[in-house]
């Protein structure tokens, strides 16, 4: 019998592509996207075909399995594998041609559907399926599943803009295949005539969302046009590895416009959908508001009509659409379509928007509802399995008041939504997959709801591709016949049956390999547990939206995804494949990496927090042992600037600082020390309120950064606040207050817990609102502090007073006007701003500045202890060279640079060789002379 390690060598002799078999490569391969687990034998990143070709031939002879693998999106399991995992992702993802006249493009699999779309946009072309993970999933992903997206109602599934496909079965053989028998694996033609009157009558009524099992089986009949590549579509690996792709291109409207229809109920919208689609839209997507938990919103912006070009109503409207309760969102080639399909629909309200940035808008709400889809309503996570079933779209009304009553009656909860003009429905549900009974639930449920979808003529997958999900079920939905014919099909392509054995054919039990059996009944495993594999932190492209994942971002690597560091702590719980515990080197250089932005936190969809789990990862993996000295030294940086401040010593340590021929034991050689201010921001005002404005009393909150490093802050922060009126005083604390952040971002978690008691000792009660300067600081006094101190009733009272500068003026200072300074600015925002405390009100506070123009997004790269700490350099420029450079270098001469995070203003100044200021600074500038404190 061959063993993993020879099965290593010879892939290692044979390839020219990585060959992985270590703990760390299986780890991030044991699951996708699903509520499934697999552990692999080894992962395999090849180079080009040939490589494929060789791993599947060294695969074969030594018997084990394979399994072809793009951006892991696959949300019922269908991607992961016990064998070797194909990596696709890694090198073969190439654009290889477009040819505009002939609309065509030819693809590797490996390719993200974002740069396909991209690159042909130019043309007025795009690729016609988008599924909502178009940003990081592949288009060999897209094959294997038969994905779909919004736009199929107009442009079909990807089957129906594949034209030929390379693929390369077990044994290493190749094939192209397009239309005829060309290209076809031995014995098929024959499967096939042998079977014209199952593939004929046998298969069920087909409709647009047909995608389970091998449902594209009949375009092998003759009548169709023996078109095997589309055949071969939706075959999730089973049957051999697609090495390159033509697609089909179809044409970008130039203006498409966008009709929002109100409905009274779910069921009315559903229903409603079938009768839009002989007006020809390019979607019809729904949702009930139960999805967006009922916001009120603003009323239309410029570019949005009511039927026949009225003022839209919006009395009892939700989140800035039409009045209703759900909402149906048609999009049209042009205006007149819109406004035809607002005429010609029985809706309660509407809106017609032409308006490209208010369609984005508006399409934002849909999105983003689709990412609270994954919560119920009190907080639970909900779980995919069960997430695209699809019936005919005029029986979708009916299916969905069942489907509503089904989940009752198992006392479960999803919100469904999805892609009404099609009767698709997406939908997460509260299943509870870590007991006996609840995996037992899951089951019947299952069995339960696949017998809803086939009464009402449907299929249990309609966009996702079945996996182990759903697999077991396919009987209920053909005949015997036709499941034993699947089973043909696939031994003709695969007769050894090593391509990824146990989907669609012979399938694996549905609720088995469940990836919640091996964790711990513990918090923190549940909250690993939290990551679902979306991978929206794997959108790699510079200049992407959002904070998350900046060391992904810059090295490319999944184990620097947010995802790819959840994998790691999962599996280090479930001890089977990292087997250090806590002590994991595995989990340890992933986490190195790991800047604590909190991106994470905002940006994805079920808010993985992984800077949390860094530090308790840390607190365990250095606990009883002596810690890097960067942990001491810039960990322990408010107790070492607070001693200096103490000896009056900052002059003499700048003086060593830029002196010493070496640098501090600790920190980076390449990163100089930012000066330490001699005076201390509290030096002579501590404890003493400032001016005698009749305003609302406001606490300065004296951060390390302020107190230290940047005292300027602090004194034109009071300039400004009392300026607008309010009654200022800064704590008399001796620099015993702290958040403790640097205690937290480097896992010294009870130095930080007996940090914060006596900063709240110190502070005893807080008279009114506190006003943070330091973004950093305010999200750790806001989240960390009450997570930290759960049962201390004052931690709680001070997170909630916790204002960063403008809420302060904004909430108690409503009618002060700021002076205008006109000018452009341009900078960063802080990261732990964008991901805790939000920006909308100094994005307010600026516009009535007059400052034009948005810092950069993305990281800065510093992050506080990051950037000083050996051997993160590299990935610490990077990350600023993703936007924040960039973004400096294009600004106008005479434009402001700003940036209110400390490590933020110090990258831009050792970086970019520019001076950034606070807003507070910025604003400060723009008073009168008689504001001086």
């Amino acid at each position: 019998m061959t063993t993993p390690g020879e099965v290593e060598r010879t892939l290692r002799a044979e390839l020219r592509g990585e060959v992985d078999f270590g703990a760390a490569a299986r780890a991030l391969m044991t699951m996708d996207a699903s509520n499934y687990r697999r552990v692999p034998l080894g992962v395999v990143a090849p180079r080009d075909a040939d490589d494929v070709a060789a791993a599947l031939r060294v695969c074969a002879a030594a018997g084990v399995p394979v399994v072809p693998r793009g951006g892991g999106t696959s949300i019922a399991g269908q991607a992961t594998g016990v064998g070797v995992v194909l990596d696709l992702t890694r090198h073969m993802n190439a654009l290889l041609s477009v040819d505009p006249a002939a609309r065509t493009a030819v693809v590797q699999p490996g390719l993200v559907l974002d740069r396909l779309r991209d690159a042909v946009r130019p043309y007025g072309l795009t690729f016609g399926p988008d599924p909502s993970t178009h940003s990081r999933c592949t288009l060999g992903g897209m094959i294997g599943n038969n994905a779909c997206g919004a736009h199929s109602v107009a442009w079909g599934t990807t089957a129906d803009n594949i034209t030929e496909l390379a693929v390369t079965t077990y044994a290493g053989a190749a094939h192209r295949i397009g239309t005829g028998w060309d290209g076809a694996p031995r014995g098929l033609r024959e499967l096939v005539g042998a079977h014209l009157g199952t593939l004929r009558t046998g298969m069920p009524l087909r409709f647009s969302r047909w995608i389970s099992g091998y449902g594209g089986l009949d375009a092998l009949l003759p009548e169709r046009g023996v078109r095997l590549a589309e055949a071969f579509c939706g075959s999730e690996g089973t049957l051999g590895v697609v090495t390159e792709a033509v697609v089909r291109l179809v044409e970008l409207p130039p203006a498409p416009a966008l009709a929002v229809l109100g409905y009274a109920d779910e069921s009315a919208a559903a229903d409603a959908a079938a009768g839009l689609l002989p007006y020809g839209p390019l979607t019809v997507e729904g949702m009930a508001e139960d999805l967006l938990g009922g916001a009120a919103g603003p009323a239309p912006a410029a570019g949005v009509a009511g039927p026949e070009g009225g003022a839209a109503g919006h009395v009892g409207g939700v989140a800035g659409l039409p009045r209703g309760r759900a909402w149906l969102f048609v999009e049209m080639a042009d205006e007149g379509g819109a406004q035809a399909v607002v005429r010609g629909a029985d809706a309660l309200d509407a809106l017609v928007v032409t308006d490209p940035a208010r369609q984005r808008a508006l399409w934002r709400i849909r999105e983003d509802a689709a990412g609270t889809a994954t919560r119920t309503p009190d907080g639970r996570m909900a779980w995919p399995g069960w997430e695209d079933c699809a019936v005919p779209p005029a029986r979708l009304g009916g299916y969905l008041r069942d489907f509503r009553a089904l989940l009752a009656a198992h006392g479960l909860r999803g919100t469904p939504y999805g892609h009404f003009g099609e009767g698709c429905v997406h939908v997460r549900i509260d299943f509870d997959l870590a007991s006996a009974a609840g995996v037992a639930r899951y089951r019947t449920f299952s069995e339960e709801l696949a017998d809803l979808v086939v009464a009402h003529g449907g299929s249990l997958s309609g966009e996702h591709g079945d996996g182990q999900a759903r697999a077991e079920l396919l009987p209920k939905m053909y005949g015997e016949d036709v499941i034993r014919l699947f089973g043909a099909y696939k031994d003709v392509w695969d007769p050894a049956g090593g391509m990824n054995p146990g989907m669609l054919v012979r399938p694996a039990r549905l609720d088995e390999n469940l990836r919640f059996e091996v964790l711990p009944a513990t918090p923190f495993a549940g909250a690993v547990a939290r990551c679902v594999g979306v991978a929206k932190c794997r959108t790699g492209e510079p200049g992407g939206p959002g904070v998350m994942c900046p060391s992904y971002r810059a090295t490319g690597e999944e184990q620097h995804s947010t995802r790819g560091r959840a994998r790691l702590l999962h599996e280090m719980l479930a001890g089977e494949v990292v087997t250090g515990g806590w002590r994991s080197p595995e989990v340890a250089e992933a986490l190195d990496l790991c800047l604590g932005c909190k991106g994470c936190r905002s940006d994805c969809p079920v808010g993985v927090d992984m800077a949390s789990y860094k530090s308790e990862f840390l607190h365990h993996h250095w606990a009883g042992r002596i810690r890097p000295l960067a942990h001491y030294t810039l960990g322990g940086l408010p107790g070492w600037l607070r001693l200096i401040a103490r000896l009056r010593a900052a002059g003499a340590v700048n003086t060593a600082a830029r002196l010493l021929p070496v640098p501090l034991p600790g920190l980076a050689r390449e990163r100089a020390l930012p000066e330490l201010a001699k005076r201390p921001f509290t030096r002579g005002t501590h404890g003493r309120p400032v001016g005698r404005a009749a305003g609302a009393a406001v606490v300065l909150w004296p951060d390390t950064f302020t107190e230290y490093l940047a005292p300027e802050v602090g004194h034109a922060a009071l300039r400004v606040l009392r300026a607008a009126g309010l009654d200022v005083s800064v704590p008399r604390t001796r620099g015993r207050v702290c958040c403790g952040l640097t205690y937290l971002s480097t896992g010294r978690l009870d130095r930080a817990r007996k940090v914060l008691r006596r900063t709240l000792d110190t502070l005893g009660e807080i008279p009114g609102p506190v006003t943070v300067l330091e973004p950093s600081c305010a999200a750790a006094l806001r989240t960390d502090l009450p997570a930290l101190l759960p049962d201390d009733p004052r931690a709680a009272r001070l997170a909630a007073a916790v204002r960063t500068v403008a809420e302060t003026l904004e909430e108690y200072a409503p009618d002060w006007r700021p002076p205008r300074l006109d000018r452009t600015v341009v900078g960063q925002t802080h990261c732990h701003q964008h991901a805790v405390l939000g920006d909308a009100a100094d994005r307010r506070l600026r516009e009535r500045a007059g400052l034009v123009g948005e810092p950069a997004g993305g990281c800065c790269g510093l992050a506080g202890n990051f950037g000083f700490e050996p051997g993160h350099h590299e990935v610490s420029v990077a990350c600023a060279e993703e936007q924040l450079l960039p973004a400096l270098r294009a600004a106008p001469p005479d434009a402001l640079v700003q940036a209110d995070g400390f490590s933020c203003r110090t990258q831009i100044a050792q970086l970019g060789g520019v001076r950034a200021r606070h807003l507070v600074e910025l604003l400060a500038d723009g008073l009168a002379d008689d504001t001086q404190p």
